[in-house]
Formats: C-alpha cells, structure tokens, sequence
C-alpha cells in the first residue's frame, strides 16, 4: 500500500512508536525492505539518495509498483535533497515524501527554500521532511557532535513558517561511522519535542548509535530513525561468513548480503516497536 511519509509518522507519534527509515540502493535492497515490512506486519519508509542509482525514475517506478502491492503501508521519501535538481528529480520520478535538506545554510535561507518545496509538494499531496541545526559526519564527530544542534524555539519557529510535516533534528547523532562514543542531548531532545507538539520527528545518523541510544530516543520522541551503513555493514559481515565457505556457490551470494541486512533491520523495527503497526485502507 502506497502512502505518504506523514501518515505513517502522524500514527507513529500517536502510537508512541519509531519508523525505521533503510536506505535502499537496488532492486535487492528494496525487495528486501518490502519483505521485512511484510513479514513483521510492519508500516515502512524507504529513503533513497539521488546518487546512488544511475536511472532514479526508473527506480523508483518499480518501488512504487512493489509497493502498490504491498500489503502493509510503505512510503518512499527523497533522502537528502540539497539541490533545487534534486528536488525536480523526486517529483519527476513518484515520490511520496521529499526531505528538503537546507540545514548548512543561514536559518532565513533554510525557511526560504523550504516553503518553496512545501508549497510545491502540498499542492501535489507529497509529504516534506526538513531539518534544522545539521547533522554532520561520524568521522569528524569531535566536532559535528557539538556543534549545530537544533534549538528548540527555533524548530517550533521553523516548523510555524514553513509548514513541514516532519523535521529532522540534531541531538548529537552523526552519519557514518562514529569516531568516538556518540553522546545524545535527552535533555535538548526533551524540549524540542515539547515545543514542537504535534509535528513528527526525525533522527539522522542512526547507524551505530547504539540501541539504548536509539530506543530511548524513540521513547522520548522520535519518530523516524534513519538506517543506512549498519545495514550495508551487516550484509558485509555475512558475505565474510560466505566467502569462508571455499565451496561457496555464487549464485548465492547477492542473498547471502541482503540476509544480512534484512536480519539487521528486522532487530531494529522489533526495537522501535514498529511491529504489528500495519494498517489496512
């Protein structure tokens, strides 16, 4: 069942309950989110970078098809749209969701081209994910870790402005892989979450946070988590389990990666109690 971002989020934060958001690379990739989603009875997002396929219309018609026929929600949100093309892309090629990602500009500018994209999304029912403060990179986490962080009377003023659906925050998390022990800012994340109400929120840089990390986050507020190289990561580790075998049959070695990753998302969507959240039209 094909459906916008902010539906599954306004039933997750009325549920008191986390989306995990995988990012998807491939036919394989998006099968085997699918697959998780259905056998878990669970709603999902896919997230998708616009460079990470070479024919992004084409892959993202076939997730829709999939997804249509899905018995369980899914949604397929445009991950980190930085550029005015990347935005034209995702309305071109059926998205359901686009995260507007101004966060390294001035606060003004980052309302500016954030009301612009809603207006244009809202008129053709998509669903806009933003973010405020910035959430930078796991190997430079001495410093990204601490600076940027969302203000809460800020987010509660961006989110008045620009009309969004959901904002992405930055609480201490970091994309990649962490440099160090990621430290979360409960106390800030307490204060957003009150001062934005009703609004869903979003956690970039779930990957090797850690699970107390994570699913405290998600009692404390968050609404979608997003998943990208621990699950790469995990399908690694499985396909260095394979090639231990010196008989290995090769034919099986695409689903012995996706194995991997689908079994590391499963743990997390049982996490967040994402499980047996399905709903039916």
């Amino acid at each position: 069942m094909l459906v916008t971002m902010a539906e599954i989020l306004k039933r997750a934060k009325e549920g008191g309950y986390g989306v995990t958001a995988p990012n998807v690379q491939s036919e394989d990739t998006v099968r085997a989110v699918i697959r998780v989603a259905e056998n878990m009875n669970a709603p999902m997002i896919i997230d998708v970078n616009t460079f990470v396929h070479p024919d992004i219309p084409w892959l993202i018609h076939m997730t829709r098809e999939l997804a249509a026929l899905s018995r369980v929600p899914i949604a397929i949100n445009l991950d980190h749209g930085r550029s005015y093309e990347d935005i034209m892309i995702g309305l071109r090629s059926g998205f359901t969701s686009i995260m507007v990602d101004r966060s390294s500009m001035p606060y003004e500018d980052n309302v500016r081209e954030t009301k612009e994209v809603v207006k244009m999304c809202h008129t053709l029912g998509i669903s806009v994910e933003a973010e405020l403060g910035h959430v930078g990179q796991g190997m430079n986490y001495e410093v990204d870790g601490v600076r940027d962080l969302t203000e809460p009377e800020d987010a509660a003023r961006f989110i008045r402005e620009t009309g969004v659906d959901c904002l992405a925050v930055a609480i201490g998390t970091a994309h990649g892989r962490y440099k160090g022990k990621p430290h979360i800012d409960f106390e800030r994340l307490e204060k957003i979450v009150e001062a934005c109400g009703d609004t869903p929120l979003v956690l970039h840089g779930g990957s090797g946070t850690g699970d107390e990390n994570l699913a405290k986050a998600v009692r404390n507020g968050i609404q979608k988590v997003n998943l990208a190289t621990e699950l790469v990561v995990a399908g690694k580790e499985a396909l260095e389990e394979f090639f231990k075998d010196p008989n290995f049959d090769k034919w099986k070695l695409i689903p012995a990666f996706i194995k991997g990753y689908e079994d590391r998302l499963a743990h997390y969507v049982k996490l967040f109690g994402q499980d047996n959240q399905a709903w039916t039209e």
